[in-house]
């Protein structure tokens, strides 16, 4: 009897081994499993003293990697002088391996290896994160490309998500009508709001997927990696991702004071160099919303692989209590 896989994990070794025969830049001297999360992440130390991140990508419902255009956004990004983590192609000049697992074939990439601290509480570093995320924006209008599998549209944060939501197994008959009307409402407040402003996003801005360093000149500097989300989208989502990480997510949760100075410096810091609308900033609460359905849908997609007690019936009823509260949000400009 063959048994069906969901996900398997390479090691550390193994997949050091892999990249010493597809990439020309010597012999593994250390490996290390960094983390299971969407994808497998790992760290390799060369002889040279290089090192790199290496990410096998997991499957996930919306479909495969987006790892043509991620590598060609990541290229254009450096090109125009944003700080970010590059992919590294193999020996044969391609930038994706295909690594035949139990489940199938998955693509791994390197990337660049950087040192640094993620986005804290000091506000310099938080108006480092804003200005470098508008200067990505900025650059990416001019992006000519492969194109994205993905446009971060209602249809791919709100509507596709929702639905992988409604077919887990701990979602009870109570809690779906309360999740398909949300889900709704938000679509149709966000329409009403009219054309909102468009740009080619990192999708998961959320202060952890960024270092702030010293640039060459001692200013703070923040350097981006991890854009497996990224993607052509709504402003108002990119940056209402900041704010749902720091808004408490519980029914009666109010943001702090610390956390609604530091969102007023990003937010400034942001538009020292992007325009940010007031339809933009309208919709920000309510892509807050969007965006805690977005991740409830993909950890509903991920219950083959971490089970049904990752997401049990009584953390999405408060998850539902919770985003009916987040419906009358409002922020701070």
């Amino acid at each position: 009897m063959t048994l069906e896989i969901a996900q398997s994990t390479p090691t550390a070794r193994a997949i050091g081994a892999l990249v010493e025969a597809q990439y020309a830049l010597g012999p593994v001297v250390d490996a290390e499993f960094l983390r299971r999360s969407f994808n497998q992440v790992y760290r390799l130390t060369f002889a040279s003293g290089q090192r790199v991140v290496a990410r096998l990508s997991a499957e996930r419902p919306r479909g495969p990697a987006n790892v043509a255009f991620e590598a060609a956004v990541l290229a254009h990004w450096h090109a125009h002088g944003c700080p970010v983590s590059r992919c590294l192609p193999t020996s044969a000049g391609v930038m994706a391996v295909a690594v035949a697992l139990p489940e199938g074939e998955r693509p791994l990439m390197l990337f660049e290896f950087f040192d640094g601290e993620f986005t804290g509480e000091a506000l310099p570093d938080v108006a480092a994160f804003g200005r470098g995320l508008a200067a990505l924006h900025q650059a990416g209008q001019t992006y000519q490309g492969v194109s994205s599998l993905y446009a971060l549209d209602l249809e791919h944060l709100l509507v596709r998500p929702v639905q992988w939501l409604l077919q887990a197994p701990t979602l009870t008959a109570e809690l779906r009508p309360q999740f398909e009307a949300l889900v709704q409402r938000l679509h149709s407040r966000i329409l009403a709001l009219g054309p909102l402003t468009q740009v080619l996003g990192h999708g998961d801005a959320h202060g952890q997927n960024n270092f702030v360093v010293n640039g060459p000149h001692g200013e703070r500097q923040a350097v981006f990696f991890d854009f497996d989300d990224a993607g052509p989208g709504y402003l108002a989502y990119e940056l209402a991702v900041y704010a749902w990480s720091m808004h408490p997510h519980s029914v009666d949760g109010v943001m702090s004071d610390q956390a609604q100075a530091r969102w007023r410096h990003f937010l400034a810091a942001y538009r020292e160099v992007g325009a940010v609308s007031q339809a933009d900033l309208a919709a920000m609460p309510l892509f807050m919303a969007v965006r805690h359905i977005w991740l409830l849908g993909e950890y509903a997609g991920r219950v083959p692989v971490w089970g049904t007690q990752a997401m049990p019936t009584d953390y999405l009823r408060r998850q539902a209590d919770m985003l009916t509260q987040w419906e009358n949000l409002t922020l701070p400009a």
